[in-house]
């Protein structure tokens, strides 16, 4: 597994109506350690200090401004937050996502069978937010509200010519929330790439960049997925891939906002 990678799945055969989840597993990148202080100018405005890992690879720091400090810690205590299956709040959020996703279908009560409808491991759906946290399940719900129809085509696999054995969907959710905390360095007390110094100052534009940045993640890891015709074993390539290309996106020169993203026009509501 590339150490860069940030997570993988590993999935069951979907065949007909029987649809499999996936085992979850994360990689933890190491910690970096500063080695110099000099301050240097990467462009855009953004100030950075010379770091590097422990394995050698040069890394940057960039300083922030009080409101991106601000909105990377609300971020951040988001990002802490781990699903608690006895919390009530947790669970009517749960319960929304049912509903948004499948509207005027009863759901029987949180720990069901039903769920493997939706792409989780097993019949709780709790067990699988292990990796991701509360904010993978705000994610989805997100996703499911304000880009429903985007939402419903992935969910149910409706466009392009799709894979015998296919991803989970709610599984992959997950992964992508995991990827993105990862590929931005979210839990450092400053950005420690190019990548994660522009998406706050996307997100000091836009509270919910994160959650919109989640939705054009899987919105193009399902368009990667489609054209390199992967199944189950490419899953971890695929979202090697759709992290390059969000990459590449991020560095764009007239990326001000988070709808300036080239993929975001990929989001349909």
């Amino acid at each position: 597994m590339d150490t860069n990678a940030g997570s993988f799945v590993a999935v069951r055969r979907l065949a007909g109506t029987d649809r499999a989840a996936g085992a979850v597993a994360f990689h933890h990148s190491s910690s970096a350690e500063v080695v110099t202080g000099s301050t240097a100018w990467i462009g855009r405005g953004l100030s950075c200090v010379c770091v590097q890992s422990r394995d050698s690879d040069a890394r940057l720091s960039f300083d922030l401004t009080p409101v991106q400090e601000e909105c990377l810690l609300r971020l951040q205590n988001r990002i802490e937050v781990q699903y608690d299956g006895s919390n009530r709040e947790h669970q009517e959020e749960l319960k929304a996502l049912w509903y948004a996703s499948f509207p005027g279908t009863e759901l029987r009560g949180l720990i069901s069978e039903q769920w493997k409808e939706m792409g989780w491991q097993g019949k709780d759906p709790s067990t699988d937010f292990r990796g991701g946290g509360f904010i993978s399940l705000e994610n989805l719900l997100f996703f499911a509200r304000n880009y429903s129809k985007s939402f419903q085509e992935l969910l149910r696999k409706q466009n392009g010519d799709r894979a015998i054995w296919e991803y989970p969907f709610a599984v992959a959710g997950v992964n992508i929330t995991f990827m993105l905390i990862q590929m931005l360095d979210l839990q450092a007390v400053k950005p420690r790439s190019l990548f994660g110094a522009v998406f706050l100052k996307l997100l000091s534009e836009n509270d919910r960049a994160f959650d919109i940045l989640y939705c054009i993640t899987f919105k193009l890891m399902d368009q990667h997925w489609l054209d390199m015709h992967a199944t189950y074993m490419d899953f971890n390539t695929v979202m090697k891939s759709t992290r390059r290309h969000l990459e590449r996106e991020l560095l764009l020169e007239d990326i001000q906002r988070i709808e300036d993203m080239p993929s975001y026009k990929l989001l349909a509501r």
